[in-house]
């Protein structure tokens, strides 16, 4: 059964992911959104959950665009900068989009846990049916809705599948507290998500 996401009240169109990552932040949390864009998340976490949403970003046009906002970005690199963060400094660290643009996404995702209490996680799944058909039928790299680019320009440099996450959060001791497919703009069932998903997003704890 499928069901339609939608932002927190007042949140305005975040994109499906970032939708249910806002429904899901505690209030009055302390948030880093890694990789956070323009800072919508981030806005619609002050907004909606009274949070204290911090943000790094490696483009200098997005983080002008966070500030012009009056939100609070600096520019970093999480393969880099994440280590520069304390233990537990965060309740929520934030990786959407994201991890599969950066060198080594398992120490990336340690740091997230390290930072953060907890961690959310969304990519896109390269595991999804029509990454698979346009492979096998027409024998070249997919260009989909959401991995739009050619090979040649896109920043996914490691091609994770939703099977390949589950596994590696197992061989690390990782604690998968919840998890969210999607279809589209849409929530659907966790039933063969690795074939059938296009999206995925992970809430996560030590």
């Amino acid at each position: 059964m499928t069901s339609s996401l939608r932002a927190p009240s007042g949140a305005g169109a975040l994109r499906p992911d970032l939708a249910i990552i806002a429904a899901n932040v505690a209030p009055g949390s302390r948030v880093l959104d890694v990789g956070c864009g323009d800072g919508d998340l981030m806005a619609a976490l002050q907004r909606d959950r009274n949070a204290d949403a911090r943000g790094m970003e490696l483009d200098s046009a997005s983080v002008a665009t966070c500030v012009s906002r009056g939100l609070s970005v600096i520019q970093g690199d999480a393969d880099v900068d994440l280590a520069d963060y304390p233990d537990h400094a965060f309740d929520y660290a934030i990786l959407s989009q994201t991890l599969q643009t950066t060198r080594r996404p398992d120490l990336v995702l340690e740091h997230l846990l390290r930072i953060g209490r907890k961690a959310f996680v969304s990519f896109p799944n390269f595991a999804h049916w029509r990454v698979r058909l346009s492979l096998l039928w027409g024998g070249r790299m997919p260009v989909t809705r959401l991995l739009p680019v050619a090979w040649y320009e896109t920043p996914n440099i490691h091609h994770v599948t939703v099977d390949d996450f589950r596994a590696l959060v197992a061989t690390r001791g990782i604690v998968l507290e919840r998890a969210w497919f999607l279809n589209g703009d849409r929530e659907t069932s966790a039933a063969a998500a690795n074939f059938r998903a296009e999206h995925a997003v992970f809430l996560m704890s030590r």
